[in-house]
């Protein structure tokens, strides 16, 4: 592999985790999940469980599936997509009295 291949792997694969939403890890002695309040607390978007149509997500749809677009059911609970704060997630009208989550939802997940 040449020098150009190389680096346009290496920032197809950055682009490919930022797409995703990849967090660093904790810092020591920090809980896992304080990036999300974090965000929120500097006017950043925040993960917003349970809120997407389905194949509409910005990340995380389950087991088998690859990121961004992969959800298959409406307001899937363990696919995110991007709300402009927690109070937004947290108070989006959904169907049925659904509501959003920063946190993954045991609800509408695929057969």
């Amino acid at each position: 592999m040449n020098k150009l291949t190389g680096m346009a792997a290496a920032l197809a694969g950055a682009a490919a985790l930022a797409a995703c939403g990849g967090a660093k890890a904790p810092a020591e002695g920090e809980a896992a999940g304080t990036e999300t309040a974090a965000a929120d607390t500097k006017g950043e978007k925040v993960r917003c469980f349970g809120i997407s149509l389905k194949g509409k997500n910005d990340c995380a749809a389950g087991a088998g599936t690859t990121c961004a677009g992969t959800s298959t059911v409406d307001y899937q609970g363990n696919a995110w997509t991007y709300a402009d704060n927690k109070e937004a997630c947290e108070t989006a009208e959904l169907p049925d009295g659904k509501k959003g989550s920063l946190e993954t939802l045991d609800r509408d997940l695929p057969a």
